[in-house]
């Protein structure tokens, strides 16, 4: 059983949409056990001191993460391994070269950080500086130091199984990681405090590593023998990953320079940020994620294959999809924000003002959510292409401009009262203290939109990409989007006089309600529109049920 169970994760998809489908399913279980995750800190911090100093923790090691392990990131580890994947001996050689030299990369700079943690912490935020907590968010910056030692790895191990294709095991890491944080949150948090939440991070992290490492062994991918370092190879990875690494660092730059300004304004301010953040990831990893991921392997194997026409109908599929996805998910998103924040986050010391902010939070970021999956692919395309200073400047640009914006927007939401009543009227938080949050999403998201755009105008002139066929399904999918969302407030407004909005039963059967009359109505018309993406997702969707045999069939619902 446990043979059939694992040969069942490693079995090979090849299909783009059956892929993403794939990827899109794990994405959603992983999601769920994220938002279980982040109701159970909700509930039992609220958006409070204790909870901005766990994800201000997080800030220095994902800043280390991005900063070594992009390095040997799949992105350019597949095309290199992919070049050798008949040799299997070199690819093993390359592999294990890889693995040592980003071992003690990024454990000389964890080790390091770990040393001066306490004293780059109150310049990064000085907002905390002064609480009693703070030698909390020492002691959690530090023992979350192992994170990214661990998830580096897992992630060079996952490029192996993304080039063979084994979706439904690279799938698997993000479920396992998750379960870890809880298992730190429901049983070492009680006994070790802040302690205990980073011992379950770490525990996860461990688990996203295991996953993969059997099916590393058996490949046969990875060898311990005492070989001359490939320095070429090396050479040619850093110098391709370089541009990637700045790339990827800015955004994490952009993340860090927002939590210190939230840490300069009411007390959960960061704990609200990161909370919506969260939550606008979710139909970010189900969509934006999920197809940038399944298309990178056929887009590295197309442009090395010398077929830009098929490269360019590979890339347009997915924005196609895309976009057919995103935007009516952003317009549900918008109004049923306070339903989806108060259904999950809604318990214990979460109150209706953390609810109100966390909401309007979430539509600021939702604004964002197609530029962020437009962004996510095109970069791959990019990558699959070996031009990583493209993404480069255009995320610097991106970037820079959030970062000088957000301050912006604070001081004129402080200092102009028209402005600030305007937003405080428009997202429904009035006489709420804490609203000058608010302006780091609002940032963050024009910055995204700029980034998607001046990427896509770069992509179609490099590429020659003609973008006509995008017309359509964009004027579809917004007009699906507004009926959606216009049947979704009215069944909102139709329920207040028979639900009561005040319990968590009743306010999850009005918000679902309203979920299932949106997409319901957005659905009917895009049928009367007879939608394309529409007709290849039933396609897709026969095709991956039509290969499945019965004992797959058997070992899905034991998963």
């Amino acid at each position: 059983m446990v043979a059939r169970w694992l040969g069942g994760l490693e079995r090979e998809i090849k299909g783009l949409h059956q892929a993403a489908y794939i990827l899109g399913g794990f994405a959603i279980f992983s999601q769920v056990l994220a938002l279980i995750r982040d109701r159970l800190l909700a509930g039992a911090f609220g958006a409070g001191e204790t909870l901005d100093m766990y994800y201000a923790a997080f800030r220095i090691p994902d800043l280390l993460y991005v900063g070594i392990a992009s390095f040997v990131s799949l992105y350019v580890i597949i095309p290199l391994l992919s070049d050798r994947l008949e040799k299997q001996r070199e690819s093993a050689r390359i592999l294990s070269a890889l693995l040592l030299f980003f071992t003690v990369a990024i454990g000389a700079g964890s080790a390091i950080l770990f040393m001066l943690a306490p004293y780059v912490l109150p310049w990064l935020f000085p907002g905390l500086s002064s609480s009693l907590l703070f030698p909390d968010l020492v002691l959690l910056t530090r023992l979350l130091l192992l994170q990214p030692i661990l998830l580096g790895i897992s992630n060079l191990f996952g490029s192996v199984i993304q080039l063979h294709r084994k979706f439904l095991l690279y799938a698997l890491a993000p479920l396992l990681y998750n379960i870890g944080i809880i298992i730190g949150i429901l049983f070492l948090y009680p006994s070790f405090g802040l302690r205990g939440l980073g011992i379950g991070v770490v525990i996860g992290a461990a688990l996203h590593l295991l996953s993969s490492l059997p099916f590393i062994v058996r490949s046969g991918m990875l060898t311990f023998a005492i070989t001359p370092l490939p320095w070429r190879e090396l050479g040619r990875v850093i110098a391709v990953s370089l541009p990637r690494t700045i790339s990827l660092s800015l955004g994490q730059i952009t993340l860090l320079i927002l939590a210190a300004l939230a840490s300069l304004m009411v007390p959960g301010s960061i704990a609200i940020f990161n909370l919506s953040f969260n939550l606008q990831s979710v139909p970010l990893a189900i969509i934006g994620v999920s197809y940038s991921v399944a298309a990178f392997p056929t887009l590295s194997r197309l442009f090395g294959g010398g077929d830009p026409e098929a490269f360019r109908a590979q890339v347009l599929s997915a924005l196609r999809h895309i976009t057919f996805w995103s935007i009516p998910a952003l317009a549900l998103f918008i109004v049923l924000r306070a339903q989806i924040v108060r259904v999950i986050f809604g318990s214990g010391e979460f109150d209706w003002t953390d609810t109100r902010l966390t909401a309007a939070a979430l539509a600021l970021f939702a604004i964002s959510l197609l530029a962020q999956g437009v962004t996510l692919l095109l970069s791959r395309g990019y990558f699959a292409a070996g031009n990583t200073r493209r993404p480069l400047f255009i995320n610097t640009i991106g970037s820079a401009f959030t970062i000088v914006l957000a301050p912006i927007l604070v001081v004129c939401f402080a200092t102009q009262p028209m402005f600030h009543h305007f937003v405080e009227s428009l997202l429904r938080v009035s006489s709420i203290p804490g609203t000058e949050i608010l302006m780091l999403p609002l940032a963050f998201s024009l910055g995204a939109i700029l980034n998607a755009v001046l990427l896509l105008s770069m992509f179609k002139r490099d590429f020659m990409l003609s973008a006509r066929t995008l017309i359509r399904p964009l004027f579809e999918s917004l007009s699906a989007a507004v009926v959606a969302g216009f049947a979704a407030y009215h069944v909102l407004a139709l329920l207040d006089d028979f639900v009561n909005i005040d319990t968590l039963p009743g306010i999850f059967i009005q918000g679902f309600c309203g979920g299932i009359f949106g997409v319901t109505a957005g659905a009917l018309l895009l049928t009367v529109l007879r939608n394309r993406e529409i007709d290849e997702i039933k396609s897709a969707l026969k095709s991956r049920f039509a290969r499945q045999t019965t004992p797959i069939a058997a070992e899905r619902e034991e998963l």
